[in-house]
């Protein structure tokens, strides 16, 4: 589940950042209205943690834009006043829920998560390759009929590989879409990420490391 908080007071942004990192969802952050479109722009997320009053780009007009395109994230929108009349305009606007501030960390997380439980589009099905099968849905994967005790960044990984359907995937892409856009891209944890799964995996190997490309499903 990957999340995007957009929030102009930066210590609130990160303490809601690490709440959700808790919980085990991928987060970014942007402390503007205008960083938050660009993110939008180039990334898929689950939910929008949306501030209504950003500077740059309004919320409103954020989520106006959200809902002009159709799109498949579920927004949260957060702000000060707390008032019937604001709420009833935050959803009329398009937004998914409301929570006024001050908020209780504890809620926010559970407000996010039912928000990616929502029905939405169609859930993607399950993914295999040879005797390797993965349900998006149920977060679960088995090779050869056997469960496969998978951390959720190796699942994460192995979901993107399949999707990729023989598609070299690179350590860059892998890094952007299953960690967050903060992450140092001179990391090694793409490589250490794989090498777990790898082992995992058993025999025979499914994943080839394609030189100069990345990493693809197709076994060596």
């Amino acid at each position: 589940m990957r999340v995007l908080v957009a929030e102009d007071h930066e210590r609130l942004a990160r303490f809601v950042a690490a709440a959700l990192r808790r919980h085990g969802m991928t987060v970014d952050l942007a402390l503007d209205g205008d960083d938050a479109l660009a993110r939008l722009g180039a990334n898929r997320y689950d939910v929008v943690v949306l501030d209504r009053d950003l500077p740059g780009t309004h919320g409103d007009d954020i989520c106006r834009a959200l809902v002009a395109e159709r799109s498949e994230s579920r927004v949260l929108m957060l702000t000060a006043a707390s008032s019937v009349k604001d709420r009833v305009e935050g959803l009329e606007l398009g937004a998914d829920d409301y929570l006024p501030k001050p908020f209780d960390l504890a809620e926010l997380v559970a407000r996010a998560q039912a928000l990616a439980r929502r029905p939405g589009a169609a859930q993607p099905g399950a993914l295999g390759y040879a005797d390797l099968v993965l349900d998006p849905a149920k977060r679960a994967a088995t090779r050869s009929g056997r469960p496969l005790a998978l951390r959720r960044k190796e699942f994460d990984v192995l979901q993107c590989l399949l999707v990729a359907e023989g598609r070299p995937v690179s350590a860059e892409e892998l890094l952007e879409r299953v960690w967050d856009l903060g992450t140092d891209p001179f990391t090694t944890t793409v490589k250490a990420t794989v090498n777990r799964l790898r082992a995992k995996l058993g025999e025979p190997p499914l994943i080839e490391t394609v030189r100069d490309a990345g990493y693809r499903i197709g076994g060596q």
